[in-house]
This record gives structure tokens, C-alpha cells and sequence, in this order.
């Protein structure tokens, strides 16, 4: 009997034993409490590995010096070329107006927009003049109805690779790394030059949507208001009421690039990150701001260079950029020899970037 009783105490460990490490498991579904990234980079990449030195760096409470409490932990990520595609031929959002003003909606916009539209060419200049046609493209629409688009036009299948629709452009390596920053405690924000309802309708249909909520989506604002009240001046002469739809006006307000990258950052966010990721010289202000020496914490900045024309469309060089960008005090990433994987398999690039 005492030798039964003794089986059955020892069946009933094992029995805990295997349950405590299937919630381990799921707390932790990237594996060991470290969430190493390695798979879709390069094993011989020293960025990755320099941004895995310094997570285990900042994130060790016993080191007085480097140690960074999570509240302070902001990873801010551009996204058009850093998190996602930007080469099919051309952004997200330039692509979904050329979309809605020549096949999906021409009947709602004017005909100098079906122009605008119809004269996009790679090379173009992703200005203020050009988001200031987008707004005008979609005046009238109520918010949610802009959402849905955005989410609509991202089912759709770019010619530039194959197998590729727009939503599914990105990065897994920065994927991974997201994820990995995530599960570290960083708060994770996406500084996007792309409309901000646009980046958020991007974002939550996306692989990193577990991880960056809508409010933490800063983008290009364009003008809204309340149905009926799109001519009175200040947004303080009336009021919403239970039913009002808000509405894009054709109004524009701010392109987030350049200066405006830090200003957006500071004004919604509040305090410097400690980690930025950028891919041209729209996002040098937000990560100056990051590594400022003012910065009461150590921070990185780094850059992507899309030199990869095998498996992207990348037309960089890498010694020329990585020369420059290391320079300004970023770290070059190349999407040539960093990155071991860019896109799911069954995705490749097309023969022609149209």
C-alpha cells in the first residue's frame, strides 16, 4: 500500500511539474526568458547582436548605471521601408490613392487628382504637396469609412512580387525583433510619414499588431471634423452629438518627416526613446532625438539600407550609406547580409517593379 501511495504522489509531481512548464510556455512562447531573436537574421549579424547586448544591458536591475524601469523603455520604429515594403513601386498609401482616384473611386475625385494620380512614377517625391492630394482624395469620408478602405485596398495584390499583397510587406526580421523588444518590456511606437489612420488600419492587420496599439500609431494628420460643420473655422464652436459622424474634410494639417518626426515624439509621447529604427533621412530627427546627449539614458539608433536587389528591390549601396549613417551615429543595418530572410517563402520578387 505505502509503495502504491508513493507512485501515486510521484506520477501526481510529475503531473504539476508538466503542467507549470506548459504555462511557462505560454507566458513565454518565444522560448527561454531571454526571447533571443535570431531566426530571420543572420547569425553572424552584429547588429542584432549589439541590439541583444544592449537589451540584456538595460534591462539588468543589478547594473546602477545602464539599468532602464520599463515606463522608460520607448522603442519608437518608423514604418514605410523599416517595418514594411516600400519598393511595390512605391508606398502604401501613395499606391491606395492611385488606387481609389483611377480604379476603385475615380467618380469621387476630382479630375487634377486622376492627374496627380496618373503621373506617380518611382522616383516621385513623397512631399507635403502630394499628401496634401491625398487629403483632398478622400474629403467626405467618415472615419471609419477610410479605416475600411485602407484595410480594403491592403488585400490587394502588388505586381511587384509575387504572391504579395500590400498588407503582407513586412519585414520578418523586424518582425521578430518587435516582438523581442516587446516581450522585454519596451513600449513600442510606429512615427510613421504615412496618414495616421492609414499607418493604424496597417498596423492592426499586421504580425506586430499584438504589439502596438492604435494609440501608439503617430502619423501624417490630415483635418477632420463633425458632419455638418466642415466650413466653421474653430472646432470650438460646436459641439459632437450622440450620431455625428467625424469626417475627413480635404484638409491637411502636418506631414510627420523631418523635424516634425521629433516634435510628434515629444508632444505625444513625452520623453526621449532609448531605441530608434529609421531607413532614410525623413527619419534623422526622430533618431537625433533619441540619442541626444541629453538623454538621461544610454540609446541607439539604427538605420535600415535596402541594398538587397536579389530578394527586394534595393537600390543602395551599402558601403556609401553605412559610411554615412555610421557617421551620424547610427548603426547600418543591411537587408542584404543582416536580414536571412525578408518575406515568408511563398513571397518573391517579380521579374518587373510595377
Amino acid at each position: 500500500m505505502k509503495d502504491k501511495r508513493n507512485a501515486v504522489i510521484t506520477v501526481s509531481f510529475l503531473v504539476v511539474i508538466i503542467i507549470l512548464g506548459a504555462v511557462a510556455d505560454c507566458m513565454h512562447p518565444a522560448g527561454d526568458a531571454g526571447n533571443k531573436v535570431i531566426k530571420y537574421w543572420a547569425e553572424d549579424s552584429d547588429a542584432i547582436h549589439e541590439i541583444m547586448d544592449y537589451v540584456d544591458l538595460v534591462t539588468d536591475p543589478a547594473d546602477g548605471v545602464n539599468f532602464i524601469p520599463e515606463q522608460d523603455r520607448i522603442a519608437v520604429f518608423d514604418m514605410d521601408g523599416t517595418l514594411t515594403c516600400e519598393t511595390f513601386y512605391t508606398y502604401y498609401d501613395t499606391m491606395m490613392f492611385i488606387e481609389y482616384c483611377l480604379t476603385d473611386h475615380p467618380e469621387k475625385v476630382s479630375d487634377d487628382l486622376k492627374e496627380v494620380a496618373a503621373a506617380i512614377e518611382p522616383g516621385y517625391k513623397a512631399d507635403e504637396a502630394l499628401a496634401r492630394n491625398f487629403a483632398r482624395a478622400y474629403a467626405g469620408m467618415t472615419m471609419n469609412e477610410f479605416y475600411d478602405y485602407a484595410v480594403e485596398f491592403g488585400q490587394k495584390y502588388t505586381s511587384s512580387f509575387d504572391n504579395m499583397r500590400y498588407i503582407d510587406g513586412f519585414y520578418l526580421p523586424m518582425v521578430e525583433l518587435v516582438r523581442y523588444l516587446y516581450e522585454n518590456g519596451f513600449t513600442i511606437y510606429v512615427i510613421s510619414g504615412t496618414e495616421r489612420t492609414t499607418t493604424r488600419a496597417i498596423i492592426a492587420n499586421s504580425p506586430i499588431s499584438r504589439y502596438v496599439t492604435p494609440d501608439h500609431v503617430i502619423g501624417t494628420d490630415f483635418e477632420v471634423k463633425v458632419r455638418g460643420y466642415e466650413d466653421v473655422s474653430s472646432n470650438m464652436d460646436f459641439k459632437y452629438e450622440n450620431g455625428d459622424d467625424l469626417i475627413l474634410t480635404g484638409g491637411f494639417i502636418q506631414k510627420n518627416l523631418n523635424a516634425n518626426k521629433s516634435i510628434y515624439v515629444e508632444r505625444e509621447i513625452g520623453i526621449r526613446p532609448v531605441l530608434a529604427f529609421g531607413n532614410s533621412g525623413s527619419d534623422t530627427s526622430m533618431m537625433n532625438y533619441a540619442i541626444d546627449s541629453r538623454n538621461p539614458y544610454p540609446a541607439r539608433a539604427y538605420m535600415i539600407i535596402a541594398d538587397d536587389d536579389v530578394r527586394e528591390w534595393g537600390t543602395q549601396d551599402w558601403n556609401e550609406k553605412s559610411a554615412e549613417y555610421s557617421a551620424m551615429g547610427y548603426t547600418p543595418i543591411s537587408m542584404r547580409n543582416d536580414f536571412a530572410q525578408i518575406y515568408p517563402e511563398n513571397i518573391t520578387r517579380a521579374a518587373v517593379q510595377d
